[in-house]
This record gives structure tokens, C-alpha cells and sequence, in this order.
């Protein structure tokens, strides 16, 4: 969902729920070849493939409503000043049901309605854009006009949720990318010509002073042989698409976003109190702006990249500038990486270092999630962009049932868990969140009791029955409709389609004719109500 600057439709989304479907009978071996771009770094083929065995959900031992109510799951939480009614949290999900101008639709309120009927104790709205610009049907709060339906999201999900739910709204920024171009089209209207070109077709015995004569000679080529008298970021605009990077200080809007973008968080942020949310989340994680700058990969020579202490400056300011524009009843966290998982990327030694930063800078809280990132992602066909949820790094981000290695199931807890104690032996009591495959009541918590985490996060789980945080404190564990971790929901999300759930469509027939559906009438836009 980071819009393309030709069309909105034309990207990858910002923080899409899942990593999408790949299916085993495509990707069989256990690496896929690399096929180079001239970089063993860029990776267009860089694909951890899925397993071809398929690991089982595991036998749930559900909690009485006792137990539940003893528990560190159901126990009462703190963000800063914000309460919470228990550890429970329902990370950001893109469900693609805005409007094309990024409002608040009916079946937005119907999606976060859904999400507040379980009563989770912290719910984090979609990825939601901080500039005034087009950018498809993701949530925006770049302008004054988007409060009122902001307003009336909150509202709904106070009311739903008897006002247990924290509600808090994700904002983030992305840059530019664009489809993947026609071979034709992409030498034509993009491929700036310079000299090293002309010398180039000279080594192989063309002397063309005339720029539209190399064009053409280009065009006559070979593929493998015009790859060849490309340069790295070249090769990859024509194969991949044209992708912007932080490190792009040639784009005057590059070098300035260390100006622009404190106040542009800020604005936001004020609107996000002004509606009535209780705290805002700071996207720093995956493929997006902020991460950029807290990669490995960020090498700007302008004092906002190299070292992990240049890397993490912008990133400070715009929580300083989002904390001194809102006031302190709100909670202001962030969500980023423990590890990028690409090559030369950032490792959970870096994610330590970030998180001891941004709790000594007064962070709320500090929200762990792992890779999703283009550098690794899988080649998109010609007139679609990358996604940067296809190869391993957007694997390990939500890992399936067919994830290479260990189970999806709390795969990802070392990380949070590291990063809670650099931040514990730091000094500091800032809460972490986890996240990934967290899908029963014993996962999370033993999570909250051997110090992984202070909040246990499902999003998946979630979505396949919003009514499974209100199931597990009645002690009704045995109702809850189980996540299958197929992604099924991702692959909606990749192709920009509302995200549904399978589960959902078991129970479509001539009683939900009332419910809402897709434009095709064939799948459910909401999840079957608890029969209590």
C-alpha cells in the first residue's frame, strides 16, 4: 500500500497483514537460484521457498473463565498514561476498505466494529498516511478533512467494545514505487542515457553519438547483453519497477525529508487526538520510509545515516516532534523491526540499540514485528509492483504452516524478548509488544511470564474470529475458530482486494444474505457473529 506516483493501485502495501501465498508446487527446492542484478545484495530472486511439509496447528488447552481471570493475558496493562484493561492487542491490519481519497467507509466501521466486539485491550488501526496525497483506499489523516470520520471510527469502537478497548492508530510514510515496466517502455521513457551508455555500445563495435539511435540499438538487444550495459539500480528499475530509497540525495524530496517529515508526523498526530484515539503508533517497520532509515542499507552521508546513531536521529525526532505537538494522556509508541532479514540488513543487535534509544527518548511503547522488505522480494510480472511481503524476510514477517524450520507458531519471541531486556537492563520499564503465530492461551502466556514480552499481539488470529479474546476470558475457548495461517488473507492483501478470511466463507449462504460481501457477492466482508 505505498502508492506508486502514477496510481495507488500500482504498489505494495504498507503493512499488509500477512506474507502472501506462494504456492508449494511453485517453489519446491530449498533456495531458489539467485539470479543477479549485478549485486548479490539486491536479490530480485532472493526467495526462501515454502516447506514442502505442513506443520500442524497444535491441540489448544483453553483456560476455565477463572483461570482466564487470573491470568497475565487478562491482567491490566499500561501504556504511559493509558490504561489498558489486559495485555491483549490487535495489531495494525490494511482491510482495503477506504475510499479512493482514504475516508472512513461503512465497511471500515464494520471492520474495526468486529475487532472491538471481542473487547482486545489495545486496537491498532490500519497504516495510515500522513501526507495530503492520493494514495488508493488506505486510511489518511494528511488534512483536517479526514476528523470526522476518524471521530466516528473511535466512537464506534468505544461503543462496541464497552469501552474496554485502547484504540490507537498507526501513521505512516512511504515513498515512491512504481510498476514493473514493458522492456519497450522502460527504454524508451525512463533509461536517462549518459555517456557510459554510448561507451558501452562502442565496446561492442556501435559508435552512435545520437541518443534515439542508442535507443533504438538497445531496444535490438539481447535481454542478458542489455543487462549488461546497465549499472545495478538500472537493472533493477527494469526488472523490479523504479523503487525510491532514503538514499536518493540526489532527489531534492529525499534530501529533505529529515525536514519534512517530523512535522508531517506531528500534524497527524494531532489530528489522531483532536478524533479522540489514545495513542499513536509510529510505523518504523518493513519496507516503509522510517525503517529505511533505521536499516543497515541507510548509508546518507548527511548525518542521518551510517552508524546506528545517525541511522536512529530521524526517527527520534519525529517521536520528539509527535510528543511535543500531543498531549501526555496519549500514548506515543512505535513499531519496528528485530531483524530485517536481508542480506547486509539489520539484526537483532540493532533492534536492541533502537530500543534502548527509544525508551531512553520516553517511547510508551515499543512494538517488535520482523522483516518485510523489497530488497528480497519476488519479481512481479510486468504492470504490477513488488510486494515486499514474497520472499524470506516477508516469510518470516507472518510466517505460515509451511515456513521452512520451526512452526509459526511464536516463532518470533526471541526477538521481542532480547529487546526487552537491553531495555530492562538499560534502566527502563517500557513495554514491549509481540507479535507472530501467537495463537493460543498458553503460547502468550508463558510469552508474559519468562519476560518475552508485556503484551501479546494477534492479528491473524484475530481476523479468522474477533470474537477470540472475548471466548478465552469466558472460559469458552473451545468456540474459537482457529486461524489456519494459510494466508489466504495476505494473498487478498497483495492484490489489493478487501481482505477476508476462508474461515468467514464456511458460513456464507441464504442467512447472511444480510451480511456484506464482496462486489462479486462470493465472500463475506465481516465475520460471523458469536452465537452466545
Amino acid at each position: 500500500m505505498c502508492p506508486a506516483a502514477e496510481s495507488a493501485r500500482a504498489v505494495a502495501a504498507p503493512i499488509p497483514l500477512l506474507a502472501p501465498v506462494i504456492r508449494v508446487s511453485v517453489i519446491k527446492e530449498r533456495y531458489r537460484d539467485r539470479k543477479a542484478t549485478g549485486s548479490s545484495g539486491s536479490g530480485l530472486y532472493n526467495l526462501q521457498p515454502l516447506s514442502a511439509a505442513k506443520h500442524s496447528i497444535p491441540e489448544a488447552r483453553w483456560p476455565s473463565e477463572e483461570e482466564a481471570g487470573q491470568s497475565r493475558v487478562f491482567s491490566a496493562g499500561r501504556l504511559g498514561e493509558v490504561q489498558t484493561s489486559a495485555r491483549t492487542w490487535v495489531p495494525a491490519m490494511v482491510p482495503w476498505r477506504c475510499t479512493e481519497e482514504g475516508f472512513v467507509t461503512p465497511e471500515v466501521l464494520d471492520w474495526y466494529g468486529r475487532l472491538a466486539d471481542g473487547r482486545p485491550g489495545v486496537l491498532v488501526v490500519e497504516a495510515t498516511g500522513i501526507r495530503d496525497v492520493p494514495s488508493g483506499p488506505l486510511m489518511r489523516a494528511g488534512h483536517d478533512r479526514f476528523i470526522p470520520g476518524l471521530t466516528e471510527l473511535v466512537e464506534l469502537v468505544k461503543l462496541r467494545s464497552g469501552g474496554e478497548t485502547r484504540l490507537i492508530i498507526q501513521l505512516i510514510d512511504f515513498l515512491t514505487i512504481r510498476r514493473r515496466p514493458e522492456e519497450e517502455q522502460w527504454i524508451r521513457r525512463f533509461l536517462k542515457i549518459e555517456a557510459r551508455h554510448h561507451e558501452a555500445a562502442r565496446a561492442l563495435g556501435h559508435e552512435l553519438d545520437d541518443d534515439d539511435a542508442l535507443r533504438e540499438l538497445l531496444l535490438g538487444l539481447d535481454h542478458e547483453v542489455l543487462l549488461s550495459l546497465l549499472n545495478e539500480r538500472e537493472r533493477e528499475d527494469l526488472q523490479m519497477g523504479y523503487r525510491e530509497r532514503v538514499n536518493d540525495l540526489q532527489l531534492p524530496h529525499i534530501q529533505e525529508l529529515p525536514t519534512v517529515l517530523p512535522g508531517l508526523f506531528a500534524d497527524a498526530a494531532a489530528r489522531a487526538e483532536s478524533a479522540g484515539f489514545d495513542g499513536i503508533e509510529l510505523h518504523y517497520a518493513h519496507a516503509y520510509t522510517m525503517a529505511s532509515f533505521l536499516s543497515s542499507k541507510n548509508d546518507r552521508d548527511d548525518g542521518y545515516g551510517g552508524s546506528r546513531e545517525a541511522r536512529a536521529r530521524l526517527p527520534l525526532e519525529v517521536f520528539q516532534a509527535v510528543r511535543e505537538r500531543v498531549s501526555s494522556s496519549l500514548a506515543v509508541g512505535c513499531r519496528f523491526l528485530g531483524d530485517e532479514v536481508i542480506e547486509r540488513g539489520g539484526r537483532i543487535e540493532d533492534a536492541c540499540y533502537y530500543g534502548v534509544a527509544f525508551a531512553e527518548a520516553g517511547m510508551d511503547f515499543l512494538s517488535v514485528s520482523k522483516g518485510g522488505k523489497f530488497e528480497d522480494a519476488k519479481q512481479p510480472k510486468v504492470g504490477a509492483a513488488a510486494y515486499p511481503y514474497t520472499g524470506e524476510s516477508g516469510h518470516e514477517c507472518m510466517p505460515t504452516v509451511r515456513i521452512e524450520g520451526d512452526a509459526p507458531f511464536g516463532r518470533n519471541l526471541s526477538l521481542p524478548h532480547a529487546i526487552r531486556s537491553a531495555v530492562r537492563e538499560a534502566g527502563h520499564e517500557t513495554p514491549v509488544v509481540a507479535a507472530g503465530g501467537l495463537n493460543d492461551f498458553e503460547i502468550m502466556e508463558d510469552a508474559l511470564k519468562n519476560g518475552s514480552c508485556d503484551f501479546v499481539a494477534a492479528a491473524r488470529q484475530s481476523l479468522a474470529d474477533p470474537d477470540w479474546w472475548a471466548k478465552l476470558r469466558a472460559g469458552r475457548g473451545g468456540e474459537v475458530k482457529r486461524c489456519l495461517y494459510t494466508n489466504y488473507c495476505e494473498a487478498l492483501d497483495q492484490r489489493h482486494l478487501q481482505v477476508t478470511c476462508q474461515l468467514w466463507d464456511r458460513e456464507l449462504g441464504a442467512e447472511s444474505s444480510g451480511e456484506l460481501r464482496s462486489p462479486d457477492g462470493k465472500r463475506r466482508l465481516s465475520a460471523p457473529q458469536w452465537k452466545r
